[in-house]
């Protein structure tokens, strides 16, 4: 057993302690942000009596939810550990009584020292293990939803995420002509639209503001499936375009819905379909709470593509980490 996993066992205990755990709020900002939101679709589709909601970290603080006490759990995540807002939110949410658990990348970060407990992830955006930080959140959110509502998927995860880190590299070496022939084709387009829902809003999310507007300054916006066809598809024309990601569950009609109008008017789509990964027989009916740690790892392959296609780096920045803002 490893470390990270050690944390996240003993974070589980700790809600599991607690007198009741009636809601689970889970708050970070941009891309950690994007990543707490497959936890917080996975509580809503599965918790019985445990409500949850999602925040970016500012917000969070600005709406200070009256519920927020002692029968609350927070979820925090900030990769460096010192995202100030986030920082602020877990020292917010301690002091009304809630237990705090963070993930981050750096041991004694604020974030650290600020939570009761934390979950240390290891980082590798192209590849999945035990130890990174999607797999380990599945692991403390159905291992809360165990211990406090008898939940049966733990186990069905377990199992799917053992073997998580071959499927992806499988996932990415089929893509492998669809990446070098997207990126090159897409190099010089001055927008691209990212489109998903369900467990998968996050992907897409952080796909369209993590990856393209931050990382290679090209103009985006995530689009929900279920919401396209309400302003959104008014830009749907033959050369826009769109990125679309096929989930899996009761999503998945939203996402088939919006691709069967895309794909009348639209002619640069690029569709990746969960379907095809092979997460149904890994992990049955808890596949589709997976699907976003293999959809954010096979569109960073996309990504480093069309970095290398466009020439600037992934880490290329105008405003980020360079000044005070």
């Amino acid at each position: 057993m490893t470390e990270v996993v050690k944390n996240v066992e003993a974070a589980v205990k700790a809600a599991a302690a607690r007198e009741a755990v009636t809601d689970m709020f889970f708050v970070a900002c941009g891309g950690s942000n994007a990543l707490l939101m497959s936890g917080h679709y996975a509580v809503e589709r599965e918790a019985e009596k445990i409500a949850s909601f999602s925040y970016s970290s500012a917000e969070f603080l600005a709406r200070a939810p009256k519920r927020l006490g002692k029968g609350s759990v927070v979820i925090l995540c900030s990769h460096s550990g010192n995202t100030p807002e986030t920082v602020a939110a877990a020292k917010y949410a301690r002091e009304a009584g809630a237990l705090t658990i963070a993930f981050t990348n750096l041991e004694n970060s604020p974030l650290d020292q600020a939570a009761e407990a934390t979950i240390l992830y290891q980082y590798n955006p192209l590849a999945v293990s035990e130890d990174h930080a999607a797999p380990m959140l599945m692991r403390l959110v159905f291992g809360i939803l165990a211990a406090r509502e008898g939940n049966g998927k733990l186990g069905k995860v377990e199992t799917a995420l053992a073997g998580m880190g071959k499927t992806i590299e499988a996932v990415i070496a089929r893509h492998k002509p669809s990446i070098a022939a997207w990126a090159e084709s897409s190099k010089r387009e001055p927008v691209i639209y990212t489109m998903g829902s369900g467990a998968n809003w996050g992907s897409a999310y952080s796909f369209a503001i993590c990856i393209l507007q931050e990382m290679q300054w090209v103009h985006s916006a995530a689009i929900h499936a279920g919401e396209y066809f309400h302003g959104p598809f008014e830009v749907t024309d033959f050369d826009v375009p769109f990125i679309i990601l096929k989930g899996l569950g009761n999503a998945r009609k939203m996402d088939e819905r919006a691709l069967a109008f895309a794909e009348k008017y639209s002619k640069r789509l690029l569709v990746l379909d969960a379907a095809e990964f092979g997460l149904e027989a890994l992990a049955g009916d808890a596949a589709e709470y997976l699907t976003p740690m293999l959809f954010t790892a096979l569109l960073r392959a996309y990504a480093v593509a069309l970095a290398d296609s466009r020439g600037h780096p992934l880490t290329v920045r105008r405003y980020m980490w360079r000044m005070e803002y």
